[in-house]
């Protein structure tokens, strides 16, 4: 499926919507689709970007739920990931913070285990979240600064 053939159908999509999260999600593809379409790419990458559309079955007929378009989404992202090195605005905060949470809940069992259990786990997603930003936000700029954005 030709990039533009596929930015066609998302907007078909779109209009078609009728809540407003197939519409957030459709929108998603779209912003990511118009993106590559106007970065300066070769045509070997431009045609494995083509390929891996066409791996994701846009075009079938039957109609699909929110979870369905959600998880082609984040597979798609994850090739362009992968593939090229390019990833979405937000990526690494995204990443950071879920997983400053995830650890944070260890570091508060851990370290503030002298304080009741819920205050010392809930400073620990406070404080793992924060570290997380941070350093997610550290990353996003740098692929910011080499032009990995889309």
């Amino acid at each position: 499926m030709l990039l533009k053939d596929a930015l066609n159908h998302f907007r078909n999509l779109e209009s078609e919507a009728t809540k407003k999260s197939e519409v957030r999600i459709y929108q998603k593809f779209i912003q990511v689709l118009t993106r590559l379409e106007d970065r300066d790419m070769s045509d070997d990458e431009v045609q494995s970007i083509e390929e891996a559309l066409d791996a994701f079955d846009l075009n079938s007929t039957t109609t699909h739920s929110n979870r369905h378009w959600n998880k082609v989404f984040r597979q798609f992202e994850q090739f362009l990931k992968d593939t090229f090195s390019l990833t979405t605005k937000g990526y690494y905060t995204r990443l950071g913070m879920g997983l400053g949470a995830s650890f944070g809940i260890v570091f508060g069992v851990v370290f503030f285990s002298d304080l009741e259990r819920s205050l010392g786990i809930s400073s620990g997603i406070s404080i793992g979240m924060v570290i997380g930003l941070i350093i997610g936000r550290t990353l996003d700029s740098r692929a910011m600064a080499s032009g990995r954005v889309i």
